[in-house]
Order: C-alpha cells, then sequence, then structure tokens
C-alpha cells in the first residue's frame, strides 16, 4: 500500500489560478504546507501559499529544485508542458500522472483516447492542413464547429462553420493549427461529473451538475441537473470507467452533452477540479478540493454527498466595468455565499469570484444566485 503523506508536508501545485488557490485553502486547512509555481507573482494562489516560486516553466533547474521541496506534486491548470511534468516526475510523485495530463491537454489526443475506448463522443476529425480541414468537414457535414487541438478553453479557438465556403476562413482563424472538427449538436442541456479517484483506486463521484454558458463562460451551474436518472446513472459509469482506464489519482471532470435525442456523448476532460464543482465548497460534506488533497495523499476519500439542491454564479471581472461592484447589495442575501478570488485585475472575461445560493429546488436556488448577482450591479 501507499504510504500516506501526512499532514504538515508540503504540497506542490503546478499554476497559480483561482482554483489552485482554493485548492491551497482547503490543504492549509487540513495542515499541509502549500507550495505553487509559476511564471507570475502576487497570484491568487500565491496569496495563501506557504512558498511561491516564480519562474519559466522552461527553467527546469528551479521545476527540479521546487519539486524536491515537496512530497507530492498536482496541477492547477492543463496547459503546463510535458517537459516540465517530466523533469519533475522524477524527484517527487504527480498526481494526476503526466501520462494523464498529456492526454487531456490536446483536444485531438482526448477524443483518439476517447473513442478508441468506446466512449460515446461528437462525431469528430482530426485535421493538421487546410486539405485536411476541407476533407474533415466534408465528412462531419455542416453545421459543424472546428476547435484548436490544443490550448483552448471558455470557448477560445473554437469556430462554427455553417456551409463549406467557411472553412478557409476558420483556417485563418485558429492561426493554421492542428484542429479537430466536430458535428454541431443539437442540445438539450451540458452536464458535468466530477469525481475523484483516490491511489487505493476507491473512486467518489459527485452527481451531475447542470452548466449554462454566456459568451462560452460557464455562467450558472445547478444541482441536481435536470436529467432523467438513466442519464444522470450512464454519465456516473462512464466517469468512472474513464478514471479506470487513465489510473488516475486526484479530481477529474468529464463535461457531457446531452442531445434533444437524449443521447449523452463526452465533450472534454478537466484533469483537475472544475469550474462547475465551486458549490461543492458550500453544497457538499467533502468539496472537490479537499477531495484533491485526500486523493493525492493517499487518504481516504470524503463523502461527495450534497446537503440540498445549489446553484452557483459566477462573477467576471465584467461586473466591474462601471466600477466597484455594489457589495452591500449583495450583503443582504444572508443565504447566498459569496467567494472571491484574490488580488488580481479585473476585466472583461476574467473570473473573478463566484456566489452560491441553496433552495427547495434547483430552479429556486438558481433564481436566488442570480438575483444576488443582479444586485452587485445596483
Amino acid at each position: 500500500m501507499s504510504r500516506v503523506i501526512a499532514p504538515g508536508s508540503a504540497l506542490g501545485v503546478l499554476g497559480s489560478g483561482q482554483l489552485g488557490r482554493m485548492f491551497a485553502i482547503a490543504a492549509r486547512r487540513m495542515g499541509y504546507r502549500v507550495h505553487t509555481f509559476s511564471p507570475d507573482t502576487d497570484t491568487p494562489t500565491g496569496q495563501v501559499a506557504d512558498v511561491e516560486v516564480t519562474a519559466a516553466w522552461d527553467d527546469l533547474d528551479a521545476l527540479r529544485a521546487f519539486a524536491a521541496g515537496v512530497s507530492v506534486v498536482t496541477f492547477e491548470f492543463e496547459n503546463v508542458p510535458a517537459e516540465a511534468v517530466e523533469a519533475i516526475e522524477a524527484l517527487a510523485p504527480v498526481r494526476p500522472s503526466g501520462l494523464a495530463l498529456h492526454t487531456a491537454q490536446q483536444r485531438a489526443r482526448e477524443k483518439a483516447f476517447l473513442a478508441d475506448r468506446g466512449f460515446p463522443t461528437v462525431p469528430f476529425a482530426r485535421a493538421a492542413s487546410l486539405e485536411e480541414l476541407v476533407t474533415a468537414v466534408d465528412r462531419i457535414g455542416t453545421p459543424a464547429v472546428v476547435k484548436t487541438a490544443a490550448y483552448g478553453y471558455d470557448g477560445k479557438g473554437q469556430h462554427k462553420i455553417a456551409s463549406p465556403r467557411d472553412v478557409e476562413r476558420a483556417w485563418r482563424a485558429i492561426g493554421h493549427q492542428d484542429a479537430v472538427v466536430e458535428q454541431f449538436i443539437s442540445l438539450q442541456s451540458e452536464i458535468s461529473v466530477i469525481a475523484a479517484r483516490g491511489l487505493d483506486g476507491d473512486v467518489a463521484i459527485y452527481e451531475p451538475f447542470e452548466n449554462r454558458h454566456h459568451n462560452h463562460i460557464l455562467d450558472v451551474t445547478t444541482v441536481p441537473a435536470a436529467v432523467a436518472p438513466e442519464i444522470a446513472a450512464r454519465a456516473a459509469e462512464i466517469t468512472r470507467s474513464i478514471l479506470e482506464e487513465l489510473q488516475y489519482v486526484g479530481v477529474l471532470c468529464v463535461e457531457f452533452f446531452v442531445s434533444t435525442d437524449h443521447e449523452l456523448m463526452v465533450n472534454e476532460l478537466a484533469p483537475r477540479p472544475h469550474n462547475s464543482g465551486h458549490l461543492t465548497v458550500d453544497a457538499a460534506v467533502t468539496c472537490q478540493f479537499e477531495q484533491q488533497v485526500r486523493a493525492i495523499c493517499g487518504l481516504s476519500l470524503g463523502s461527495p454527498e450534497l446537503f440540498r439542491p445549489a446553484a452557483m454564479a459566477n462573477l467576471l471581472g465584467d461586473l466591474w466595468t462601471e466600477g466597484e461592484p455594489n457589495w452591500g447589495a449583495v450583503s443582504r442575501f444572508g443565504d447566498v455565499k459569496l467567494h472571491l478570488y484574490g488580488k488580481t485585475e479585473p476585466r472583461p472575461g476574467r473570473k473573478m469570484g463566484h456566489l452560491t445560493a441553496f433552495g427547495r429546488t434547483a430552479g429556486a436556488a438558481q433564481d436566488r444566485v442570480i438575483a444576488a448577482r443582479d444586485a452587485l450591479l445596483s
């Protein structure tokens, strides 16, 4: 049996954003120290970590020194270069593994992994040139969506193709990069399943969250998701199988499309805690960030049980466009939880925090959290 990494040990985080911050808060509450590594300084994670290391991702000496000072390393975003992970893995365990990161950080590899193992996906094709993109669109049909294979999140690097005439424009728009072409799906909803797998193979799965996006950025999450019980059960089963296929250790989010024909398809994997799971901080027995700590340290996983219907609304930098939001107004919603992500410069599209509310139903919780967010603009 693997050795438990006990409280008092130092945990390393690659990346220094909002997810790392919440991981660090959970870890410190459990008695661990946290070291964070990124090219930036005075970061959301660094503001609550014990040690903030500022160095470039290609500074292998700095990465090795970082690894030597911690007992285990995890990451809070998937665009960590493979060479950085390899340098660390020689000195400290990395959980989830570099293999899991490699699979999930590039859409073409991720789609191939899922399809080769029989997991349901949107019909797709890969393209590495304009000629291949023309062929892929012809094969998939229109309308379709072209996505860059690498470095895509929050809708970045995605372009809809309404007809074959749009292919060349889309190829220019993505900067002549490797791409994935997906069939455009008529959606009933988008859901996410967040789960953790421990070193002992134990798995804890949260019930599905339903996600609503605005300008490709997650806007509101509600739970329970308004999907049939058999779809929720199937989504959990697929998530468990993906964890096993990857021999994954840590928290994984599997994002799903539910079509208007009630088909369930895996959209993408996030090899880390996920924005849709932020409401677990207030709404679950064990939040996703504590699960990450438990999993990578070899502890038993906590209960993923949710207390009652809940909803989360993202707070973006757009709220600061006309000056400081009206914190006094939102504070009058005494049953709504406010979370801000530290000292960062507000700008449109940047996630600055979130609100969580509860209700007798998911719809009531959603109405409450949207009303509280609207109050910030009053």
